[in-house]
């Protein structure tokens, strides 16, 4: 068996030598030859030959020269932008949001559409990706992949949308018709699990394995990422913590008929405008509320005392079956709540489980959900195209 593997060790070592020296390309920007080999700690033929071999198949460039001491200046290398380009969508129940960024994660193109006059699902996102990718300068056909972030839920088997309780033209058998029209690898996922991607990748959780995002806008959802890695569940409805069957609140017995769930119905944003008015706010909407109260200091007080309270019960559901170390509060109202609301939800957790987990305020105020898709699309299309680099 040995000697089976023996012909593929240069093969896999020129593999992970092109993966790493593109890998600190994007994170360190412009490198010369020579600083390659010396992150990577391969001798200078090494580190040549590996630069010519990814000129050669398109993935880095040159894109200046570095002024040394004696000798000609040294070129430097970057990760060439057009080699691959990923779309993400952003999909709410009135609009969608496409933007497509390069193989280095620079956004280059977005548009924004309404989706109020059309019954075509498909055509929506076919002209919200067209579109974004024409206004980037770039060709569909170099778009890898485009990742949807929806509500509702998502199979982790066949990857359909099979409940969107907001999207009711959204539904299984979606998939197929997009990639078919698109002639691209499409990819469904919760919109809360994306928000929790980028989190982790530029927000409040950076650097943690395990944390929670508990999302709270016009409804409510909760994305778990355990080991680096998020939970959908077998069927897709984990963090569905909307259904949660909480005290304050009466229990649906059938959810098929669109009944709001209990935990949705003491902490969504209907319920949040309600506190509004019996606490002398304006209840134009949730998240203007909260921040109205946030605003008015101790006079503001009781209201988010009472979100706080409400909130706590299904954050410390969630807890004490996960003990996480962290938990964000993000969406329209947990942003708006910032760390007056998170440090309300962490004292009221502590108060009435044995968990104490850290409550803090999202770290992003832009485009969670669309960030995260962008994301989730360039990890795997940086896996497509780095690990594909020896002939």
């Amino acid at each position: 068996m040995s000697a089976t593997r023996l012909p593929g060790t240069p093969r896999l070592l020129r593999a992970l030598n092109d993966r790493a020296a593109l890998e600190l390309l994007l994170e360190r920007g412009p490198l010369t030859r020579a600083r390659l080999g010396e992150l990577t700690g391969l001798s200078k033929v090494t580190a040549s030959q590996l630069v010519e071999r990814l000129e050669e198949r398109g993935l880095v460039t040159r894109v200046g020269e570095q002024a040394g001491g004696r000798g000609p200046n040294a070129q430097l290398y970057a990760v060439r932008p057009g080699s691959a380009h990923v779309v993400g969508v952003d999909v709410g129940a009135d609009r969608v949001v496409a933007a497509c960024a390069d193989i280095t994660g620079a956004v280059i193109g977005r548009v924004e559409q309404s989706t109020q006059d059309t019954d075509d699902p498909v055509g929506v996102v076919h002209n919200a990706v067209v579109q974004a990718a024409s206004s980037a300068g770039a060709k569909l056909s170099s778009v890898r992949r485009i990742v949807l972030g929806t509500p509702g839920l998502v199979d982790p088997g066949t990857g359909d949308i099979t409940f969107a309780f907001n999207l009711p033209r959204w539904h299984t058998g979606l998939l197929a018709a997009l990639r078919d029209d698109l002639h691209t690898p499409v990819v469904f996922e919760n919109d809360v699990n994306l928000a929790a991607v980028a989190e982790a990748q530029s927000g409040a959780a950076q650097g943690l394995t395990d944390f929670v995002l508990v999302w709270v806008g016009a409804g409510v959802g909760l994305a778990i990422v355990l080991g680096n890695r998020l939970h959908h569940g077998s069927s897709g409805a984990a963090g569905e913590i909307g259904y949660l069957p909480v005290p304050g609140a009466p229990i649906p017995r059938d959810v098929s008929r669109r009944a709001k769930p209990a935990f949705q119905q003491l902490i969504g944003g209907d319920a949040v405008r309600e506190l509004a008015r019996a606490h002398g706010y304006p209840d134009d909407s949730a998240a203007a509320a909260v921040r109205a109260a946030v605003a008015d200091g101790t006079a503001g007080g009781p209201m988010l005392d009472e979100v706080a309270r409400r909130l706590a019960l299904g954050v410390a559901s969630t807890c004490v079956v996960l003990d996480p170390p962290l938990v964000v509060l993000a969406g329209e109202v947990g942003q708006a709540g910032g760390a007056a609301l998170a440090e309300r939800v962490q004292h009221e957790v502590a108060a009435i489980t044995l968990v104490r987990p850290r409550v803090v305020p999202t770290g992003l105020t832009e485009e969670p959900i669309l960030r995260g898709a962008l994301r989730t699309a360039l990890d795997a299309v940086r896996d497509e195209v780095f690990g594909s680099t020896v002939g």
